[in-house]
């Protein structure tokens, strides 16, 4: 059975994710800030007989809380077949890059570019040990410094001095990672979940959950021939589902 982690899976997008890979077999590692929340989360896929799912503590900013999730799994497997770096907060806004306080910036940073270093380096040694690993980095269509620069964009006025930019990083460092794999069996991708209504949003955007989480599963489940080292966002290019970085 293959197993994953995904980080910030007690709600929304993570938590789908984590519920149709479920179904497709996987044994999750269900990801939370907040253990008790996590618990909770696992309880509701439990109750729809999901049942191969473990709650595990992780606050993706904190650098114990990390190597702690890493003993805690090194206990329970000798191998992680799938890495979705899935937590990321918004920051504080309005984030205008002329006036923004410098701490909403290191913030957002620390949990969106900084924590999935942290823990993409801290589980690699579980991940090397799968026969095929695979790196799902959430990120945003925002990230895109391309189309950021494109007036016709549709989300051209939508621009921020953390948010955008941490994933824009996130982007940047994935690119690095998926070239230091790319004669191994790893699969490292960007993927764009797309304009969500969540929290995250306060519910504002136009995509479903379940379509989003579908977009972070198809590339969980890639095989040997799959892609690597790539941008994917069905929301700005639908056609071909691949982002101009």
């Amino acid at each position: 059975m293959k197993t994953v982690l995904i980080t910030g899976a007690n709600k929304s997008i993570g938590f789908e994710a984590a519920r149709q890979l479920l179904q497709q077999g996987y044994f999750v590692y269900l990801g939370s800030r907040h253990l008790q929340k996590g618990w909770e989360a696992a309880g509701k896929l439990k109750a729809e007989g999901l049942n191969n799912v473990e709650a595990i503590q992780i606050d993706v900013s904190n650098a114990k809380s990390i190597a702690s999730a890493r003993k805690e799994l090194g206990k329970k497997l000798q191998s992680l077949d799938v890495l979705i770096n899935n937590a990321g907060i918004r920051g504080a806004v309005p984030q205008t890059a002329s006036t923004v306080n410098i701490d909403v910036i290191r913030e957002v940073f620390d949990t969106n570019f900084f924590g999935v270093i942290e823990v993409t380096q801290t589980f690699l040694d579980l991940l090397k040990n799968s026969d095929a690993p695979r790196i799902v980095n959430v990120t945003s269509g925002l990230a895109s410094l391309t189309l950021h620069s494109d007036p016709k964009w549709k989300y051209y006025s939508v621009k921020g001095a953390a948010y955008g930019p941490s994933k824009s990083a996130l982007n940047a460092y994935t690119v690095v990672l998926a070239y230091e794999f790319r004669n191994t069996k790893f699969k490292v991708n960007a993927v764009d979940p797309g304009y969500t209504a969540t929290d995250f949003n306060d519910h504002r955007g136009t995509g479903s959950v379940e379509d989003a989480a579908k977009r972070i599963v198809r590339y969980v489940t890639i095989g040997e021939d799959g892609p690597t080292g790539v941008f994917f966002s069905d929301d700005n290019n639908p056609e071909t589902g691949v982002s101009p970085w």
